[in-house]
């Protein structure tokens, strides 16, 4: 069993905040990412929208596509609506060999809402959660069929947010819906890290690394701020980074123990101000090389 290493290139080209990234091309975070050695990327909004424009434009920086956010409305939408929606999606990542989509509910969330506390986020009953996680399980059957898995991410500011959330969707739904597993929204959300994957392993199909700066995500909830607050002001950085609080070890650990053999990707959202973006993304890229080395989890693709 072997992982691969990739990263979503969020900390160059941030499109909630924008602002904060105005200076890098998308250009320039390929290179980047191409460079320091990872073998895949997550697919952002400034990248090529037809297939085979993506497929030249990744085959350009030797990077492979691992996957790819989708805005999903399935709380007001019924599931064929929705796989008309995402069809697209499904479509161009099957034909580039990308590992999942990752769906991410988004009809009432407040993740991009800059002036609403991430403590107002939308949250639904047991029953609620269990309805919406038999027609997820319809959509990712479908989608599955069409050769790409989803893999739900549970976020900040969403309606599955927390381990209970986390714990209504997986039990409600069938197998064919995966979990990523994200360790900054976990551990934003003031969940069990550990113990999320330990119960969930059997349903993670993809994996974000994204470490918190525990002081800043203190003065956010003293301040009942919004996940745009806690962006913005650094809650967020790579593995590696001695300011993160999250045991990255550990958690390589326990991936290996599960044979997991997905990707692991590199999801840090910064101010490059504050963190420049190469020398952070080469942080993280070599601390998991590090960590999984010490785990003896393999590593295939770039490097």
């Amino acid at each position: 069993m072997s992982v691969k290493i990739g990263i979503s290139l969020i900390a160059w080209q941030n499109d909630d905040l924008p602002e904060l990234t105005a200076a890098y091309t998308t250009e320039g975070a390929m290179e980047d990412a191409g460079r320091i050695g990872y073998a895949g990327v997550e697919r952002g909004r400034r990248m090529p929208a037809d297939t085979e424009g993506l497929r030249a434009y990744l085959d350009r920086y030797g990077v492979a596509l691992c996957g790819g956010w989708y805005s999903g409305s399935l709380l007001v939408n019924g599931v064929e609506d929705e796989k008309a929606l995402i069809a697209g999606q499904v479509e161009q990542f099957a034909a580039l060999g990308a590992p999942c989509v990752v769906y991410g509910e988004c009809s009432n969330t407040v993740q991009g809402a800059a002036d609403v506390p991430v403590s107002r986020r939308p949250k639904l009953g047991r029953d609620e959660i269990t309805a919406f996680a038999k027609r997820l399980t319809e959509l990712a059957k479908w989608s599955m069929d069409q050769g790409v898995p989803i893999s739900f991410h549970h976020h900040m500011g969403s309606v599955i947010e927390d381990a209970e959330d986390i714990d209504w969707l997986m039990e409600g739904s069938g197998p064919e819906l995966t979990l990523l597993y994200d360790t900054g929204h976990l551990h934003f959300a003031a969940a069990d890290v550990m113990g999320v994957l330990d119960k969930w392993a059997h349903r993670v199909h993809h994996v974000h690394y994204k470490d918190v700066r525990q002081p800043v995500l203190d003065r956010i909830r003293s301040a009942d701020g919004s996940f745009l607050d806690a962006v913005a002001a650094g809650a967020f950085t790579v593995p590696g980074d001695p300011e993160g609080c999250i045991d990255f070890q550990a958690v390589t650990d326990k991936l290996k123990a599960m044979d997991y053999a997905g990707w692991i990707v590199v999801e840090a959202e910064q101010d490059p101000a504050m963190a420049p973006p190469y020398d952070y993304a080469k942080m993280g890229y070599e601390h998991i090389v590090e960590i999984c080395g010490r785990s003896g989890l393999e590593i295939s693709g770039r490097g």
